[in-house]
């Protein structure tokens, strides 16, 4: 048996990137996947290579009326969700004396009122069908430690490592787990055109999307039923070391 058997997935941002990878992984580890996501011909194709194991639906994240939609065609195609990857996000930036207040707004409504929909949207489904979850929210390492020209992200990440921690106190009744995954750089679509050695990471590189997807299998597994309101980091020992601008030996 896989280690996701039995488990039925609703993942949010699930066409490209971090979402498609673990869409990939988890139908290998035995899960059913709903795919959500605005890239509608991405996600089409995606939950198409997948097979009988996966299907998509057009998932707008601000929209609460699309996420009941999502998670109503997960059960119809499914069963009820008994896990979550709350994966959809956007990064951009400017100072903070310019920093645009639409570009503020958008980030805000993507990132965490997202993030809080999909939460709310699964909760009561969770519930009712009395067999646990879990939920897995993607914060990011700007969700530990602030950087500059980055207040939205930063702001939001921090912020789900928050509203993580309130859901995860509010359903540990109902056995229904929420953590926060914590990736630094990864090789996706949303990093491309930044160097590999940007932050500075003692592993000396950018992760691969199997690697946080790992994270986030042992997050839907059974294996982590003792783990909630955590963070788990994934940022190659960033936050274990001060980088320091060392002359060349």
């Amino acid at each position: 048996m896989g280690r996701l058997e039995n488990k039925i997935a609703l993942i949010s941002g699930g066409s490209r990137g971090l979402g498609a990878s673990h869409a990939r992984r988890f139908v290998a580890e035995g899960a059913r996947v709903m795919i959500g996501d605005v890239l509608v011909d991405e996600g089409r194709a995606l939950a198409a290579e997948l097979g009988d194991a996966a299907a998509f639906i057009e998932l707008d994240v601000t929209d609460a009326d699309a996420w009941q939609r999502a998670v109503d065609a997960t059960a119809d195609a499914f069963g009820t969700p008994n896990v979550l990857v709350n994966n959809a996000g956007i990064q951009n930036g400017g100072l903070i004396g310019s920093f645009d207040l639409g570009d503020w707004d958008r980030i805000v409504a993507i990132n965490l009122t997202g993030t809080f929909l999909g939460c709310r949207a699964v909760a009561d489904p969770m519930i009712a069908a009395s067999q646990g979850g879990s939920i897995i929210n993607t914060s990011s390492i700007s969700g530990i430690l602030g950087s500059v020209g980055t207040h939205g992200y930063t702001a939001t990440k921090f912020a789900i490592r928050g509203l993580t921690k309130s859901v995860a106190v509010e359903l540990a009744p109902h056995n229904i787990r929420c953590n926060s995954i914590h990736p630094a750089q990864a090789r996706t679509d949303m990093a491309a055109g930044i160097p590999e050695t940007f932050l500075q990471t003692p592993l000396g590189r950018a992760a691969d999307p199997a690697e946080v997807t790992n994270v986030a299998l042992f997050l839907a597994s059974d294996e982590s039923s003792y783990c909630t309101g955590s963070e788990f980091l994934i940022d190659g020992g960033l936050t274990a070391t001060i980088p320091l601008n060392l002359p060349n030996s």
